[in-house]
Formats: C-alpha cells, structure tokens, sequence
C-alpha cells in the first residue's frame, strides 16, 4: 500500500505544480496591461489644389470654356446655356478679364461657308454673355472655321467635338 500512496502522493504532486503553473499564467495576462485604444481615425488631408482662383486654368476646369452646336447651327441649347450662366458669373467675379471667343466648325462644308458659321457660332456666345450681363467691350469674337479641329477623323463623334464655341481668356487673369 505504501508504493500506491507514493504514486497517489506524486500524482497529487504533479497536479498541484501543473495547476500552480496554469493559475500563474492567468495571473500573468490579467496583470498585463490592456492593449492601447486604437489611434482615432485620421482626418483626410485638406484637399489643397494648384489652381489659382482667377486664373486660366480655373475658368477652363471649374467653369467650361466650350459650348457646342448642332450640325450647321449656331443657337445655344441646354448644358451649354448652363456653362454660358456659369462663364457669365465667373466673369462678373473677375472684371478685368477678356475673352476671345473663338467659333469652330466641322470638316464639311467649303471653307468659305464654315468661316461665316464659325463667326455666327463665335456670336452667339458673346450675345449670350453679354445678355447676362458680361460688358461687350471685354468679349471679342474670331472665326477658324474648320482650319482648327481638335479630332481629326471622319465621323459624326469627332465631328460632333469640332462644332463648338471656346472662350479663352486673352487677358486680365490670375497668373
């Protein structure tokens, strides 16, 4: 009986060391200190944009500097109406601003009847403005007819892109 006790004592022995040792650890990790908070979520960076207010690249990316035109018209629908509106007030926050509004058009036609609807496409954007209240003497007006496209396939896409009205300033802006 004496060999069982012995073994019972050294069962009893091991279990006692190996509960001690699992209690320590448990001891361990509730003493360790709780895990850092996470940081606070970060703020976007200010969005900063390399466009001078006032400038060139302001009123041709914030504003539009082009409108477009049906086939062989020269009247003033929609969008553009509204990128006309938009010119109009940016031009009212910089008075001493001028524009050249250039009149382009397609590659059909005979160069002789595109110079006179680039000129009436070139018009109608300055009587636009001017009706909102732009001074006409800031605004002046030339035709390139088809001489200037700015895609050069046959197509009614790349066509479609060359009927168009450009407002570029040609002096008084922000550098």
């Amino acid at each position: 009986m004496m060999k069982f006790s012995s073994t019972l004592k050294f069962a009893a022995l091991s279990a006692a060391l190996l509960l001690a040792a699992c209690t320590h650890k448990q001891e361990a990790a509730s003493t360790a200190p709780p895990p850092a908070p996470p940081p606070p979520p970060s703020q976007p960076a200010p969005v900063t944009s390399s466009i001078i207010p006032g400038s060139a690249q302001d009123f041709k990316v914030n504003v539009g500097d082009t409108v477009h035109f049906a086939l062989n018209q020269y009247n003033i629908e929609g969008n553009d109406q509204a990128t006309l509106s938009k010119q109009a007030a940016w031009l009212g926050r910089y008075p001493s601003v001028r524009l050249t509004i250039e009149g382009h058009c397609d590659e059909r036609g005979t160069r002789e009847y595109n110079l006179a609807l680039g000129a009436r496409r070139a018009n109608a954007v300055k009587e636009a403005l001017v009706a909102q209240g732009v001074a006409a003497g800031r605004l002046e007006t030339v035709s390139y007819g088809k001489e200037r496209p700015i895609c050069t396939e046959s197509g009614e896409d790349c066509w479609s892109q060359n009927r168009r009205g450009v407002s570029v300033i040609t002096g008084g802006a922000n550098s």
